[in-house]
């Protein structure tokens, strides 16, 4: 028999939500209690689980978005997983039984943990590691029995986004890459611009120490600018600054676009300008690829035709 598996209520508001990615996929035979696939709603990330036995097929893609009641799914409850053919498997046994069984030893106990480790994610960590695209047993984890934590995946990211970072410095790289966001955070995006537009907008000041910079430009001023015709100033090592922490965290040069996260593969930096007719902002394109002295021939030749207009 066919049994249908329908998207849940999962709130009194929520009418819709987004497969996100699929545990099973068609053709796997699962048990009551296996997770089919996560749904993500504006406000909750959850998995679905099989109520009954049977071979899976999926009817849904993922993210793709379903509404409540449709159905992503068809487990046959009268079929049995393909293995090995009855005669061979009694006979598989009957040899398992003659051979005798090894003493037990410490360290399979050891290596059974740790792969156990890797392999049994909670949901949460799961979530993550399917998101995110890690390699679980890569990870070294330090719950119970080698068991991964969230805490213990999201501490490996930081080391996949250096990875991603620099593909992305390869050449050829397309100069952005489209995501498609979940619901639930488009709603923390539509929240954090209310936030934006309606509360109250503080800025703060931070003091550094300039003075390394400061020498560093004393003792190269007059070869630099002998060499190169312009002086060295600050506003190239602010670029140069701005470069390293856009590199350093990727999703601040990026922007939403409807529905989708668009990240930017470039950097281009906005060099505020006064004139008097009002602020100016001319961008220094590429800046990751420019020296110092061509962003400052850059930021000087754009400040005269701000002011020339």
């Amino acid at each position: 028999m066919s049994i249908e598996v329908k998207i849940p209520a999962v709130g009194e508001s929520i009418s819709s939500g987004v497969v996100s990615v699929w545990h099973k996929k068609s053709g796997d035979f699962v048990n009551p209690g296996d997770a089919l696939f996560t749904l993500e709603t504006e406000k909750v990330s959850t998995e679905i689980v099989a109520e009954n036995a049977g071979v899976l097929e999926a009817k849904a893609a993922e993210g793709q978005e379903v509404k409540i009641g449709e159905v992503v799914a068809i487990i046959d409850d009268s079929k049995v997983p393909e293995e090995i053919p009855p005669a061979e498997k009694k006979a598989t046994l009957g040899e398992k039984k003659k051979q005798p069984i090894p003493p037990e030893t410490k360290a399979p106990v050891a290596s059974k943990q740790k792969s156990t480790g890797a392999e049994v994610l909670s949901p949460a960590v799961r979530r993550i590691v399917e998101e995110e695209h890690l390699e679980p047993a890569k990870i070294s984890g330090t719950g119970k029995d080698g068991r991964l934590t969230k805490g213990d995946v999201l501490a490996a990211h930081p080391e996949e986004e250096k990875e991603d970072r620099d593909r992305q410095a390869e050449p050829g790289t397309e100069r952005f890459t489209r995501k498609k966001m979940s619901p639930l955070r488009r709603k923390i995006a539509a929240q954090l611009v209310m936030a934006q537009q309606t509360a109250a907008i503080l800025t703060t000041f931070n003091e550094c120490d300039m003075s390394a910079i400061q020498e560093l430009r004393a003792k190269s001023q007059e070869g630099f600018t002998k060499k190169n015709g312009i002086k060295l100033g600050l506003m190239s090592f602010f670029i140069k600054a701005a470069v390293e922490a856009l590199k350093a965290v990727p999703v601040v040069n990026g922007r939403i676009e409807e529905d989708d996260f668009i990240q930017n593969n470039f950097y281009d930096i906005g060099v505020a300008v006064g004139t008097e007719r009002g602020l100016i902002v001319p961008i220094v394109r590429d800046a990751d690829k420019k020296s110092f002295a061509e962003l400052e021939l850059d930021i000087a030749g754009y400040a005269v035709k701000a002011r020339e207009g």
